[in-house]
């Protein structure tokens, strides 16, 4: 291959021929090579999007005989990270020929369910609604992908004329149509009247590109997308991109400023129905729409592509406010949005109501999933931070669309009937109810203070298997660095985000909380977890020793409560503060004045700020440990050594002495202190506030009554 065929400007080549000859006579592993390549790069598709398939010769199981065999990407799955047990595999024979008893585009859902008929391979994932397109062309290696700088073309008012003078025929049209058997029909019938070409583009939708090998696939793919883009770009130094701009966007600190105190209150509004988690972005290519000319105009258009479509909704929603409003009275604030979203549900409403079917499923949630603040940038709320993150990635490749369409002529999106025929399919609603049902605490933002260790880490670890997203912080960098590699591995990028917080600093909890915001939208669960122990005599404690248990634990839960208690006020939808407070609150012991008397002051704070709270819906409740002695943070600094002298034994013996002095005779650890949190947080206890629950392995003397 000449070094002309691997430079590319637009897309990146990623083949490595000694990884690919390694996998040579294997064309299943070429195949997820190949797609694993292709979903790396944003630029060919998005999350979820697009599908490649190959097709070989192999024995069939039942026969022994040579059969031809389609391997596919199946339903739900995702190129980046595809394997072979998300693919799908089917005899071709029999895909073939059920066009024998295909009874027209009336009947369309019918086809995905006889797909089942054609499995090969037992271990298949359920085939796509894509099949057929695949199926019914002949060649080895098809890879269709949802390329920005195709659907540009693709949903371009003349685009099929500006892709037969682009590739001098050598790339088919197929006009839009929502995707399936009959789709795969056409598009053999475009090839049919067109032999030879090396592509089809499909109107409003995406690119279809092929090859006898994987690698003349992968090629043939690079080099169309690539020839695409290089044209588009021609045209966005002639032209002003989006009629040119309307206004400057803030300074980016004043943005981050403005998403931080608009965020909950947005999120306070999309979780009208449902509770969300939002995305914030002020990317360049964002913020070049939305503080553009043309944005009022091509913003309520909608999406061309399907896959943009389905999530993003219909249309954006537009926020009509000034980029440097003033947005410090929340309540002044609410009432300037509530006509915007109320109109905005309005319009879906009665966009359902005029596109609905007899059989359509049940109108879902007419809140919006994309919102833009012209000057600062756009927001996204899904179900789950990957979901509102992946929305937000897909509006950028919608403006992408948009630009590049508006550059070369005129853009279109799809009909609203066929945008509504596309979101309300009953394929999808089917595909919507195979989900799993949600965790208590999906849609939850919980933030738990000192979570890098101990039992701060192990409530958060409950929380993200409980499906929240987590804030973890430290004042330990390190230990808090060790922390996030942690839960990436174990959770994910998108289950957490880290800050770094010491609890004695109100400018700190103020930044954290802001990390919670612009990562998140706003934060529902506040564990008032940090702390640190000093157990000496009365006549050896300091005063330094007395202010650091009372900043720390007393000021720190006041101040972490105060500014959680705000966000979750304007967000509007109550909230759990909980608390760790200690035994020692309740029980007189020795050698523990500081610590013991902060902790009672814990406890008496979490009392009245449940009080004041609950008119907000926001539940304050207290867990007591004690002697949570296993991965706790608070043994370090001489504590284990003046408890053991306190109670004249040795450090070593102290966990069978306190497990020996519980009515249980059981040792407490960090895990158990998060089961108790999960107990008020993940919705059985919702109607319960300033209650106070042992976890102690059970002790008279700290019985509460």
């Amino acid at each position: 291959m000449s070094a002309a065929t691997t430079t590319f400007k637009h897309v990146s080549y990623l083949w490595d021929d000694s990884k690919a000859s390694g996998l040579a006579g294997d064309e299943v592993a070429l195949l997820i090579y190949r797609s694993n390549l292709l979903g790396a790069d944003l630029r060919l598709t998005n999350y979820g999007g697009g599908n490649t398939s190959c097709k070989l010769i192999d024995k069939d199981p039942l026969t022994g005989k040579d059969v031809e065999v389609m391997w596919i990407k199946g339903s739900g799955g995702d190129l980046g990270t595809l394997k072979k047990s998300g693919l799908a595999a089917l005899y071709l024979d029999r895909l073939r020929s059920l066009k024998n008893v295909y009874r027209g585009l009336a009947f369309e859902d019918e086809m995905v369910e006889l797909f089942n008929y054609c499995i090969f391979d037992v271990h298949s994932k359920a085939p796509s609604i894509d099949t057929a397109l695949h199926g019914f062309l002949p060649f080895k290696h098809i890879d269709h992908l949802h390329p920005d700088a195709a659907i540009a073309i693709a949903a371009a008012k003349d685009g099929k004329q500006i892709t037969e003078n682009l590739f001098n025929g050598k790339i088919g049209w197929v006009e839009w149509q929502r995707p399936g058997f009959d789709l795969g029909l056409k598009m053999k019938e475009c090839l049919d009247k067109n032999p030879g070409i090396q592509g089809i583009m499909l109107g409003s939708h995406g690119l279809f590109t092929w090859g006898d090998t994987a690698y003349e696939s992968y090629l043939n793919t690079l080099e169309t997308i690539e020839k695409c883009a290089d044209y588009l770009e021609q045209y966005y130094d002639k032209e002003a991109i989006f009629g040119g701009q309307k206004l400057q966007s803030l300074p980016e600190t004043d943005r981050k400023k403005q998403a931080v105190a608009l965020a909950p209150l947005l999120r306070g509004f999309c979780s009208s129905k449902t509770k969300m988690i939002g995305h914030f972005t002020d990317d360049m290519r964002v913020l070049e729409f939305v503080n553009s000319n043309d944005l009022e105009r091509l913003a309520p258009m909608g999406t061309s592509c399907p896959d943009h479509f389905l999530r993003t909704k219909i249309s954006p929603l537009v926020l009509e406010l000034n980029a440097g409003a003033d947005l410090t009275d929340p309540a002044v604030t609410k009432e300037k949005l509530e006509p915007a979203f109320e109109n905005y549900r309005n319009m879906y409403t009665e966009y359902y109501n005029q596109c609905k079917h007899p059989d359509s499923p049940a109108m879902r949630d007419a809140n919006p999933v994309v919102i833009l603040y012209p000057g600062v940038g756009m927001f996204t709320f899904a179900k789950d931070k990957q979901t509102a993150r992946v929305a937000s990635e897909f509006y950028i490749n919608a403006i992408n669309v948009m630009k590049g369409a508006e550059a070369i002529s005129e853009y279109t999106s799809l009909p609203r009937q066929e945008a509504f025929d596309i979101e309300y399919w009953l394929l999808e609603e089917a595909k919507l109810q195979r989900l799993p049902k949600p965790k208590s605490l999906s849609g939850h933002i919980a933030l738990i203070t000192g979570s890098a260790g101990g039992i701060g880490k192990a409530i958060a670890k409950k929380m993200a298997e409980e499906g929240a997203v987590v804030v973890l912080n430290d004042m330990n960098a390190e230990r808090l660095k060790n922390a996030g590699e942690e839960f990436k591995k174990q959770f994910g990028n998108d289950a957490y985000t880290t800050v770094t917080l010491d609890v004695t600093s109100k400018s700190q909890i103020i930044d954290a909380m802001a990390a919670a915001i612009l990562a998140f939208g706003g934060v529902d669960l506040v564990v008032n977890n940090a702390g640190l122990s000093i157990s000496k005599t009365i006549g050896d404690h300091t005063e330094k020793d007395w202010d650091l248990l009372y900043d720390v634990l007393v000021k720190g839960q006041f101040l972490v409560t105060q500014e959680a208690a705000a966000i979750m006020k304007k967000q509007d939808m109550g909230g759990d503060i909980i608390n760790i407070v200690s035994k020692n609150a309740l029980v007189s012991g020795p050698n523990n004045a500081g610590y013991g008397s902060a902790k009672a002051a814990q406890l008496h704070l979490s009392r009245l700020t449940a009080a004041e709270l609950g008119a907000d819906k926001i539940r304050v409740n207290v867990v007591n440990p004690d002697a949570v002695i296993s991965n706790s943070n608070i043994w370090a600094g001489g504590w284990a050594e003046g408890r053991a002298k306190a109670y004249g034994i040795q450090v070593e013996e102290l966990p069978a002495y306190y497990a020996k002095r519980t009515l249980l005779n059981e040792i407490i650890l960090p895990e158990d202190i998060a089961n108790a949190c999960l107990v008020f947080a993940g919705g059985m206890l919702n109607k319960s506030t300033g209650n106070v629950l042992n976890v102690d392995g059970g002790l008279a003397t700290a019985f509460v009554r």
